[in-house]
């Protein structure tokens, strides 16, 4: 990897940058090893020629958000990490409609809508994450989810053009869009939202951190949901029929809680993670006859 000519670019766009820097301090996880190197740009421009300098130099990179839905491998990753937390404006674009960068959190952004008096957000409010990951992963909860808000997003490709898509396009469903397909890192994205009182909306808010605090483990380190709802089934509660809630391997424990919830209890590496979640995996399988399969990303060395 030509980690000079990385760091020379860098520096010359005044972008922040580290080597070896530990991902366990970037995920709410708190689990990773290294990334070679580790760059945070301020503004679009500076991602796309930053992402244009590594696909042109084939160096390998991974984006990320707040880092909330991964977890990192223990050995770390390989070539650069872009993180776009930096990029978080979020600015009316007219009377109903919200544009919001990638890097923006969601809190923020719900924050915004209900300082803005519109409603639509609610479900959101809560999600550990930021715009690009949510829009990414079509994140949703309480019966909403991005697809009911989103209206356009723009991204860039790996050779930095720009693509701008209506939400038609962006092929949401659950915990699926367009941008796992095709590679494209997002900047930005359109939310239409409806006006109502401030009031009413911070008391939806209010109602429902207040349900996430009551059911979630939010006190311990974790990736939120570790699986995906298979169809027909609630994967926390099958995973609570089969008595599973306090197993451990390591570190890694399914919340007594939520059984929906792997947690970073005592130190967790990334192979406790891993192999609680198999333990996990073949218990269900074996017991109810239902193949579950993870939400959360596995990223990094194997």
């Amino acid at each position: 990897m030509r980690v000079s000519s990385l760091i020379s670019l860098a520096e010359e766009l005044k972008i922040k940058y580290s080597e070896n820097e530990s991902m366990a301090l970037h995920t709410s996880f708190k689990i990773g090893g290294k990334a070679d190197i580790y760059l945070k740009p301020e503004t679009a421009e500076q991602l796309t020629r930053l992402i244009t300098f590594l696909g042109e130099n084939e160096i390998p990179f991974f984006v990320l958000g707040s880092g909330s839905n991964l977890i990192v491998s223990d050995k770390g990753i390989e070539g650069a990490v872009v993180d776009t937390t930096a990029l978080n404006k979020i600015y009316l674009k007219d009377d109903n409609c919200i544009y919001a960068e990638a890097g923006a959190s969601l809190a923020a952004l719900c924050c915004f809508a209900r300082d803005n008096s519109l409603t639509g957000l609610e479900f959101a409010y809560g999600i550990p994450g930021s715009v690009g990951g949510a829009l990414y992963m079509n994140a949703g909860a309480y019966g909403g989810d991005m697809s009911c808000v989103v209206t356009s997003a723009d991204s860039i490709t790996v050779k930095g053009q720009k693509v701008s898509r209506c939400a038609e396009k962006l092929e949401l469903g659950y915990r699926k869009s367009v941008f796992k397909k095709n590679g494209e890192i997002i900047i930005g994205a359109c939310f239409k939202l409806n006006k109502s009182s401030r009031e009413e909306i911070g008391s939806k808010m209010d109602e429902i951190i207040a349900k996430r605090k009551n059911s979630q483990p939010l006190e311990y380190p974790s990736a939120g949901s570790t699986f995906k709802r298979p169809e027909g089934y609630y994967a926390a509660a099958l995973i609570d029929e089969c008595e599973l809630k306090g197993r451990a391997v390591g570190g890694a424990k399914v919340s007594e809680k939520h059984a929906g919830f792997v947690i970073n209890f005592d130190k967790a590496t990334c192979e406790d993670v891993i192999g609680l979640v198999e333990v996990i995996k073949d218990t269900v399988k074996e017991k109810k006859g239902v193949d579950l399969e993870t939400e959360i990303i596995f990223v990094g060395r194997q």
